[in-house]
C-alpha cells in the first residue's frame, strides 16, 4: 500500500518532505557486516571409547543421502561413424558444364574440374569467358548439364586444394583508441595476389581454347540461367 493515502484524486494525506522523512533514506544505506564463512572440513576426528573401539576415527561431516536417484546420468552415445566426403554424382565428371544455383554467381554457367578432398567441386568460368573464377561449389547447389568441355589440356596441380582457397588472417586494430580513430577512414583494399592471377590464367587459357572450337559455346557459358514463369525445373532437361 502507498504510504500516502490519497484523500481525494491527486492530492495524498502526507507532503513530499513527509513522505521522504517517513521512507528513511535520509539515513543512508544499511550495512551489515556478515562475518566471513569459515570452510566446513569434510572429516572430523572423534574418540570412540569401550574397550573392542578404543581409540580414533574420522567421520564425515555431512552424511551421504541415504537414498540414490534410481537412473544414472545419461551419457552421450559415442558414434564410431566418421565423416566422410560426400560421393560425386553420376552426372558431374571432368569438363561438364554446371549450373551455379547459390552465392555471388549464381545463374552463371561454369565448368567442372575435379572434386576436392573436402567433398567440393573445383570450377572455373572461365574467368575470361563470363568473370567466374577459380571456385569451390557445394554439388548440391549446381544442376548438371549434357553440354560438356574438352580439358584433356589442362594440368591441375595438386596445390588446388582445400588449403588453397584459405582466407588469410585479417589483423584488426591493437586497441580501443585505435580501432575508435579507424572508425570513420576508409579500409584500404588489398590487391589479388599475382600467383593465383597467374594460376587462374593457366588454367583458363587450353579451356577458352577447347571453347572456341565449339560453335556458340562462348555465347552459351555467358549467358545467364533463369526460369520464366510457368517454368519448372525438373520438367527441364539440361
Amino acid at each position: 500500500m502507498a504510504r500516502s493515502k490519497e484523500l481525494v484524486p491527486g492530492v495524498g494525506r502526507f507532503s513530499r518532505s513527509q513522505v521522504f522523512a517517513r521512507r528513511g533514506l535520509w539515513k543512508g544505506p544499511k550495512k551489515s557486516e556478515k562475518p566471513a564463512a569459515t570452510e566446513k572440513p569434510a572429516f572430523v576426528e572423534k574418540v570412540v571409547g569401550g574397550d573392542k573401539n578404543g581409540g580414533k576415527r574420522l567421520v564425515p561431516t555431512s552424511k551421504a543421502p541415504r537414498i540414490y536417484p534410481a537412473e544414472d546420468v545419461r551419457q552421450p552415445k559415442k558414434s564410431r561413424k566418421t565423416p566422410q566426403p560426400a560421393h560425386l554424382r553420376s552426372s558431374i565428371s571432368p569438363g561438364t558444364v554446371l549450373i551455379l544455383l547459390a552465392g555471388r554467381f549464381r545463374g552463371k554457367r561454369v565448368v567442372f574440374l575435379k572434386q576436392l578432398a573436402s567433398g567440393l567441386l573445383l570450377v572455373t568460368g572461365p574467368y575470361k569467358v563470363n568473370g567466374v573464377p577459380l571456385r569451390r561449389v557445394n554439388q548440391a547447389y549446381v544442376i548438371a548439364t549434357s553440354t560438356k568441355v574438352d580439358i584433356s589440356g589442362v594440368t591441375i596441380d595438386e596445390k588446388f586444394n582445400d588449403s588453397y582457397f584459405a582466407k588469410a588472417p585479417v589483423k584488426g586494430a591493437r586497441s580501443a583508441e585505435e580501432e575508435f580513430f579507424e572508425d570513420g577512414k576508409p579500409k584500404a583494399k588489398e590487391a589479388f595476389p599475382e600467383s593465383k592471377s597467374a594460376d587462374q590464367k593457366a588454367i583458363d587459357q587450353p579451356i577458352v581454347a577447347s571453347i572456341q572450337k565449339v560453335n556458340d559455346l562462348v555465347k552459351y557459358l555467358k549467358a545467364s540461367w533463369g526460369l520464366s514463369k510457368g517454368q519448372y525445373p525438373h520438367q527441364l532437361v539440361f
